[in-house]
Protein backbone atom coordinates (compact mmCIF):
# COMPACT_ATOMS: atom_id res chain seq x y z
CA UNK A 1 0.00 0.00 0.00
CA UNK A 2 1.11 3.56 -0.72
CA UNK A 3 0.35 4.94 2.73
CA UNK A 4 0.31 3.82 6.37
CA UNK A 5 -3.31 3.39 7.55
CA UNK A 6 -2.23 4.51 11.02
CA UNK A 7 -1.35 7.92 9.57
CA UNK A 8 -4.71 8.46 7.89
CA UNK A 9 -6.42 11.81 8.48
CA UNK A 10 -10.10 11.72 7.58
CA UNK A 11 -11.79 14.99 6.62
CA UNK A 12 -15.19 15.11 8.31
CA UNK A 13 -15.89 18.74 7.41
CA UNK A 14 -17.76 17.82 4.24
CA UNK A 15 -19.48 14.67 2.94
CA UNK A 16 -17.66 12.13 0.82
CA UNK A 17 -19.38 9.89 -1.78
CA UNK A 18 -17.73 6.71 -0.45
CA UNK A 19 -19.02 7.34 3.07
CA UNK A 20 -22.48 8.35 1.83
CA UNK A 21 -22.60 5.12 -0.20
CA UNK A 22 -21.69 3.25 2.98
CA UNK A 23 -24.59 4.95 4.79
CA UNK A 24 -27.03 4.05 2.03
CA UNK A 25 -25.89 0.41 2.31
CA UNK A 26 -26.48 0.42 6.08
CA UNK A 27 -22.81 0.65 7.06
CA UNK A 28 -21.32 2.41 10.07
CA UNK A 29 -18.19 3.92 8.49
CA UNK A 30 -19.67 7.35 7.91
CA UNK A 31 -20.08 10.62 9.79
CA UNK A 32 -22.97 12.98 10.59
CA UNK A 33 -22.03 15.19 7.63
CA UNK A 34 -22.41 12.18 5.31
CA UNK A 35 -25.73 11.12 6.81
CA UNK A 36 -27.08 14.66 6.59
CA UNK A 37 -26.25 14.88 2.89
CA UNK A 38 -27.61 11.39 2.21
CA UNK A 39 -30.89 12.18 3.94
CA UNK A 40 -31.23 15.36 1.89
CA UNK A 41 -30.77 13.33 -1.28
CA UNK A 42 -33.59 11.06 -0.11
CA UNK A 43 -35.90 14.08 -0.34
CA UNK A 44 -35.13 14.14 -4.07
CA UNK A 45 -35.56 10.39 -4.56
CA UNK A 46 -36.59 8.24 -1.60
CA UNK A 47 -34.97 5.20 -3.22
CA UNK A 48 -31.38 6.19 -2.48
CA UNK A 49 -30.78 2.99 -0.54
CA UNK A 50 -32.27 0.97 -3.40
CA UNK A 51 -29.92 2.69 -5.86
CA UNK A 52 -26.89 1.69 -3.79
CA UNK A 53 -28.05 -1.94 -3.48
CA UNK A 54 -28.87 -2.18 -7.18
CA UNK A 55 -25.43 -0.88 -8.08
CA UNK A 56 -23.77 -3.31 -5.68
CA UNK A 57 -25.73 -6.21 -7.16
CA UNK A 58 -24.65 -5.18 -10.67
CA UNK A 59 -21.02 -5.41 -9.57
CA UNK A 60 -21.56 -8.95 -8.34
CA UNK A 61 -23.22 -10.02 -11.58
CA UNK A 62 -20.62 -8.34 -13.80
CA UNK A 63 -17.72 -9.99 -11.97
CA UNK A 64 -19.39 -13.39 -12.25
CA UNK A 65 -19.84 -12.82 -15.98
CA UNK A 66 -16.23 -11.72 -16.41
CA UNK A 67 -14.90 -14.67 -14.42
CA UNK A 68 -16.92 -17.05 -16.57
CA UNK A 69 -15.34 -15.44 -19.63
CA UNK A 70 -11.80 -16.00 -18.44
CA UNK A 71 -10.89 -12.70 -16.78
CA UNK A 72 -8.34 -13.16 -13.99
CA UNK A 73 -7.15 -9.58 -13.42
CA UNK A 74 -9.18 -6.64 -12.13
CA UNK A 75 -8.48 -2.95 -11.58
CA UNK A 76 -11.29 -1.43 -9.51
CA UNK A 77 -11.18 2.38 -9.28
CA UNK A 78 -13.49 4.08 -6.82
CA UNK A 79 -13.59 1.04 -4.58
CA UNK A 80 -15.46 2.50 -1.64
CA UNK A 81 -15.65 1.16 1.89
CA UNK A 82 -15.50 -2.66 2.00
CA UNK A 83 -18.91 -4.33 2.02
CA UNK A 84 -18.97 -8.11 1.78
CA UNK A 85 -18.96 -9.82 -0.55
CA UNK A 86 -16.50 -7.50 -2.25
CA UNK A 87 -15.15 -7.72 -5.78
CA UNK A 88 -12.13 -9.87 -4.91
CA UNK A 89 -14.32 -12.33 -3.03
CA UNK A 90 -16.64 -12.79 -6.03
CA UNK A 91 -13.72 -13.10 -8.44
CA UNK A 92 -11.61 -15.45 -6.32
CA UNK A 93 -14.57 -17.64 -5.46
CA UNK A 94 -14.93 -18.31 -9.18
CA UNK A 95 -11.18 -18.38 -9.90
CA UNK A 96 -8.86 -18.49 -6.86
CA UNK A 97 -5.88 -17.27 -8.91
CA UNK A 98 -7.54 -13.92 -9.72
CA UNK A 99 -5.50 -10.77 -9.05
CA UNK A 100 -7.24 -7.59 -7.94
CA UNK A 101 -6.05 -4.03 -7.42
CA UNK A 102 -8.39 -1.66 -5.61
CA UNK A 103 -8.04 2.12 -5.82
CA UNK A 104 -9.79 4.96 -3.97
CA UNK A 105 -9.03 8.51 -2.85
CA UNK A 106 -10.91 8.52 0.47
CA UNK A 107 -8.58 7.94 3.44
CA UNK A 108 -11.33 6.03 5.27
CA UNK A 109 -11.06 3.33 2.61
CA UNK A 110 -7.34 3.13 3.31
CA UNK A 111 -8.15 2.73 7.00
CA UNK A 112 -10.12 -0.39 6.09
CA UNK A 113 -7.68 -1.68 3.51
CA UNK A 114 -6.91 -4.82 5.51
CA UNK A 115 -10.39 -6.08 4.63
CA UNK A 116 -9.58 -5.52 0.96
CA UNK A 117 -6.39 -7.57 1.12
CA UNK A 118 -7.71 -10.95 2.23
CA UNK A 119 -6.66 -12.79 -0.87
CA UNK A 120 -6.63 -16.47 -1.64
CA UNK A 121 -3.13 -17.99 -1.52
CA UNK A 122 -3.26 -18.53 -5.29
CA UNK A 123 -4.26 -14.98 -6.14
CA UNK A 124 -3.44 -11.46 -4.99
CA UNK A 125 -5.20 -8.32 -3.80
CA UNK A 126 -3.64 -4.89 -3.34
CA UNK A 127 -4.91 -1.44 -2.46
CA UNK A 128 -3.55 1.86 -3.76
CA UNK A 129 -4.48 5.33 -2.54
CA UNK A 130 -4.94 7.56 -5.58
CA UNK A 131 -7.46 9.81 -7.29
CA UNK A 132 -9.28 8.66 -10.41
CA UNK A 133 -8.19 11.92 -12.07
CA UNK A 134 -4.57 10.75 -11.93
CA UNK A 135 -4.62 7.73 -14.29
CA UNK A 136 -0.84 7.76 -14.81
CA UNK A 137 -0.21 7.22 -11.08
CA UNK A 138 -2.86 4.49 -10.93
CA UNK A 139 -1.36 2.65 -13.88
CA UNK A 140 2.15 2.89 -12.46
CA UNK A 141 1.16 1.44 -9.09
CA UNK A 142 -1.28 -1.14 -10.46
CA UNK A 143 1.44 -2.41 -12.79
CA UNK A 144 3.32 -3.75 -9.79
CA UNK A 145 0.54 -6.32 -9.24
CA UNK A 146 -1.21 -6.67 -12.59
CA UNK A 147 0.27 -7.73 -15.93
CA UNK A 148 -0.89 -5.14 -18.45
CA UNK A 149 0.27 -7.43 -21.24
CA UNK A 150 -2.70 -9.67 -20.43
CA UNK A 151 -6.44 -8.92 -20.25
CA UNK A 152 -7.65 -6.85 -17.31
CA UNK A 153 -11.17 -5.85 -16.31
CA UNK A 154 -11.26 -2.13 -15.48
CA UNK A 155 -14.23 -1.30 -13.26
CA UNK A 156 -15.38 2.20 -12.38
CA UNK A 157 -18.69 1.65 -10.67
CA UNK A 158 -20.85 4.62 -9.63
CA UNK A 159 -17.72 6.75 -9.95
CA UNK A 160 -17.71 8.78 -13.16
CA UNK A 161 -20.74 10.86 -12.20
CA UNK A 162 -18.41 12.41 -9.59
CA UNK A 163 -15.98 13.46 -12.33
CA UNK A 164 -17.06 16.52 -14.27
CA UNK A 165 -16.49 17.19 -17.95
CA UNK A 166 -14.06 19.95 -16.97
CA UNK A 167 -11.94 17.30 -15.21
CA UNK A 168 -11.68 15.31 -18.44
CA UNK A 169 -13.83 12.30 -17.56
CA UNK A 170 -13.65 10.87 -21.07
CA UNK A 171 -9.95 11.52 -21.41
CA UNK A 172 -9.07 9.77 -18.16
CA UNK A 173 -11.05 6.67 -19.17
CA UNK A 174 -9.35 6.78 -22.55
CA UNK A 175 -5.89 6.88 -20.96
CA UNK A 176 -6.70 3.84 -18.85
CA UNK A 177 -8.21 1.90 -21.75
CA UNK A 178 -5.20 2.68 -23.96
CA UNK A 179 -2.98 0.71 -21.55
CA UNK A 180 -5.24 -2.35 -21.50
CA UNK A 181 -4.33 -5.40 -23.55
CA UNK A 182 -6.68 -6.75 -26.23
CA UNK A 183 -9.32 -8.95 -24.63
CA UNK A 184 -9.66 -6.58 -21.66
CA UNK A 185 -13.01 -5.26 -20.44
CA UNK A 186 -14.40 -1.99 -19.10
CA UNK A 187 -17.25 -2.09 -16.57
CA UNK A 188 -19.18 1.11 -15.80
CA UNK A 189 -22.29 2.11 -13.92
CA UNK A 190 -23.54 5.68 -13.80
CA UNK A 191 -26.33 7.84 -12.37
CA UNK A 192 -28.62 9.42 -14.95
CA UNK A 193 -31.13 12.24 -15.09
CA UNK A 194 -32.92 10.69 -18.07
CA UNK A 195 -36.01 9.78 -16.03
CA UNK A 196 -36.22 12.78 -13.70
CA UNK A 197 -34.27 15.78 -15.01
CA UNK A 198 -35.71 18.11 -12.38
CA UNK A 199 -34.73 15.82 -9.51
CA UNK A 200 -31.27 15.31 -10.98
CA UNK A 201 -30.79 19.07 -11.20
CA UNK A 202 -31.73 19.42 -7.52
CA UNK A 203 -29.19 16.76 -6.57
CA UNK A 204 -26.51 18.51 -8.63
CA UNK A 205 -27.26 21.71 -6.73
CA UNK A 206 -26.97 19.95 -3.37
CA UNK A 207 -23.54 18.65 -4.29
CA UNK A 208 -22.39 21.99 -5.67
CA UNK A 209 -23.44 23.76 -2.45
CA UNK A 210 -20.95 21.54 -0.60
CA UNK A 211 -18.14 21.98 -3.06
CA UNK A 212 -18.72 18.56 -4.63
CA UNK A 213 -19.28 17.46 -8.21
CA UNK A 214 -22.24 15.46 -9.48
CA UNK A 215 -22.57 15.01 -13.24
CA UNK A 216 -25.47 12.74 -14.20
CA UNK A 217 -25.12 11.50 -17.77
CA UNK A 218 -27.60 10.29 -20.33
CA UNK A 219 -27.64 6.85 -21.87
CA UNK A 220 -25.81 8.15 -24.94
CA UNK A 221 -23.25 9.96 -22.79
CA UNK A 222 -22.47 6.73 -20.93
CA UNK A 223 -22.23 4.86 -24.24
CA UNK A 224 -19.61 7.39 -25.38
CA UNK A 225 -17.21 6.06 -22.73
CA UNK A 226 -17.21 2.81 -24.71
CA UNK A 227 -16.24 4.32 -28.07
CA UNK A 228 -13.89 1.88 -29.78
CA UNK A 229 -14.99 -1.03 -27.55
CA UNK A 230 -17.37 -3.88 -28.30
CA UNK A 231 -20.38 -3.66 -25.99
CA UNK A 232 -21.32 -6.93 -24.33
CA UNK A 233 -24.98 -7.92 -24.74
CA UNK A 234 -27.35 -6.27 -23.78
CA UNK A 235 -25.31 -3.10 -24.32
CA UNK A 236 -26.11 -0.05 -22.20
CA UNK A 237 -29.00 -1.09 -20.00
CA UNK A 238 -30.65 -0.10 -16.77
CA UNK A 239 -28.33 -1.17 -13.98
CA UNK A 240 -30.91 -3.59 -12.59
CA UNK A 241 -31.49 -5.20 -15.98
CA UNK A 242 -27.92 -6.18 -16.90
CA UNK A 243 -27.89 -10.02 -16.86
CA UNK A 244 -30.29 -10.36 -13.90
CA UNK A 245 -30.00 -14.16 -14.12
CA UNK A 246 -26.51 -13.93 -12.60
CA UNK A 247 -27.66 -12.72 -9.19
CA UNK A 248 -30.42 -12.25 -6.70
CA UNK A 249 -33.16 -9.74 -7.51
CA UNK A 250 -32.99 -6.55 -5.47
CA UNK A 251 -36.43 -5.45 -4.21
CA UNK A 252 -37.01 -1.73 -4.80
CA UNK A 253 -39.73 0.77 -4.00
CA UNK A 254 -42.30 1.55 -6.67
CA UNK A 255 -42.45 0.66 -10.34
CA UNK A 256 -40.27 3.41 -11.81
CA UNK A 257 -36.78 2.40 -13.00
CA UNK A 258 -33.81 3.03 -10.74
CA UNK A 259 -32.10 5.96 -12.53
CA UNK A 260 -28.82 4.40 -13.54
CA UNK A 261 -27.19 2.95 -16.63
CA UNK A 262 -24.58 0.20 -16.77
CA UNK A 263 -22.57 -1.59 -19.43
CA UNK A 264 -19.57 -3.82 -20.08
CA UNK A 265 -17.36 -3.37 -23.13
CA UNK A 266 -14.55 -5.46 -24.57
CA UNK A 267 -11.34 -4.18 -26.12
CA UNK A 268 -10.69 -6.07 -29.35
Amino acid sequence: MSQDPAAVRIDTSKPHPARMYDWFLGGKDNYPVDEEMARQLLTVDARGRDMARVNRAFMHRAIRWLSAHGVRQYLDIGTGIPTEPNLHQIAQEAAPDSRIVYCDNDPIVLAHAAALLRSTPEGATEYIQADARDPELILERAGKVLDFGKPIALSMLALLHFVGDEDGAYDLVGKLVDKLAPGSYVVLSHVTGDFDPEGAAKAVGMYKARGLTLRPRSRDELAAFFDGLELVDPGVSLTAEWHPELGEAVPVQGDDPIPGWAAVGRKA
